[in-house]
C-alpha cells in the first residue's frame, strides 16, 4: 500500500510540474537595462512555474508590432508618452500592465566639456520618433540653449523652437544609432538604455541630464486580452520586487531608477 501511495504521489508531482512548466511567457525587450531585469527575473519566475522567454531587439518600432500581432506575449522597452504616440500612429491597442523603472535622458558629447562651450551653428542629434526627440528639446530648453513655442509638449519638433540664440543645427536620428555618431556631431541626445549599452556613464558622461523625478516610467506592456493572466501577473510582481529594487541601484548606480 505505501509503496502504491508513493508511485501515485510522484505521479502527481510529475503532472503538476508539468502543467507548470507548460506557462510560457515571451517578452520582446531592447538589450540594456531592459533584457538584464528580465534575465535577473528568470530565476524567480521559474520557481512559480512560469518560463520566460527574452528576445532582444535594438529598434523601437518591432517590439510594439510583435506584441500586437500576437508573436509575443509582452514587451519592456518604452515609457507610456511614446506608447500612446505609437497607439495613435499605428492604430493599435497596446497597453499598459505595470511601471518598472525612469532612466534619466541625458545629453552626450566627445568634442566639449560643459553645454556653455557650445559653439555657434553647434550640430545637435535628437532621436527622430516623436515623444523622445520632443522630449531632447524640452531638455534643452530646460538647459536654457532654446525656447519652445507656448505650450510645447513631448510631441515637440525643431519646428516648434521659437528662439535658437546660438543657432545650434538639430539633426533628427533613429534613436539606436546617436552613440555611434557622438563623433560627427557636437552633442547628442541619448536614451540610457542606449548610453549604458554604449558604455556611456550617465550619472558622469551626461552633459546634463533629467532629475530621478522624470515622468517618463519605462513600462511592461501586453494587449488586452492577456495583461491579466496569471503569468504577466507574477511578471509584473517580480520586476517590482524588493530583489529588483535592489539590482537596479547596485547595478546603475543611478542611471536607472526604480519607480516603484
Amino acid at each position: 500500500m505505501n509503496l502504491k501511495k508513493t508511485l501515485v504521489a510522484l505521479a502527481a508531482v510529475a503532472v503538476f510540474s508539468a502543467g507548470v512548466s507548460a506557462e510560457k511567457l515571451s517578452v520582446a525587450a531592447t538589450p540594456v537595462p531592459h533584457a538584464e531585469l528580465l534575465e535577473f527575473v528568470k530565476p524567480m519566475l521559474a520557481e512559480q512555474g512560469v518560463e520566460l522567454d527574452v528576445k532582444v531587439f535594438t529598434d523601437y518600432i518591432q517590439p510594439n508590432i510583435q506584441v500586437d500581432q500576437k508573436r509575443m506575449d509582452a514587451n519592456f522597452f518604452q515609457h507610456q508618452p511614446y506608447l500612446d504616440e505609437f497607439n495613435d500612429g499605428r492604430g493599435t491597442n497596446l497597453v499598459t500592465v505595470i511601471g518598472v523603472h525612469v532612466e534619466p535622458f541625458g545629453a552626450y558629447s566627445n568634442k566639449i566639456d560643459s553645454l556653455d562651450d557650445l559653439k555657434e551653428g553647434a550640430v545637435i542629434a535628437i532621436p527622430n520618433d516623436p515623444t523622445n526627440g520632443g522630449r531632447a528639446l524640452l531638455l534643452l530648453q530646460k538647459a536654457g540653449l532654446i525656447t519652445l513655442k507656448e505650450g510645447s509638449k513631448i510631441t515637440a519638433t525643431p519646428r516648434d523652437i521659437a528662439d535658437n540664440p546660438k543657432d545650434l543645427d538639430f539633426k533628427e536620428l533613429e534613436a539606436a544609432t546617436l552613440p555611434r555618431i557622438l563623433d560627427q556631431v557636437d552633442v547628442a541626445l541619448i536614451n540610457t538604455n542606449y548610453a549604458l549599452e554604449a558604455g556611456l556613464n550617465p550619472t558622469k558622461d551626461a552633459l546634463i541630464i533629467e532629475g530621478s523625478d522624470s515622468p517618463y516610467v519605462n513600462i511592461l506592456v501586453a494587449r488586452p486580452d492577456n495583461k491579466d493572466s496569471e503569468a504577466m501577473q507574477k511578471l509584473a510582481k517580480a520586476l517590482t520586487s524588493d530583489d529588483v529594487r535592489e539590482f537596479i541601484k547596485e547595478k546603475y548606480k543611478g542611471a536607472v531608477v526604480p519607480a516603484f
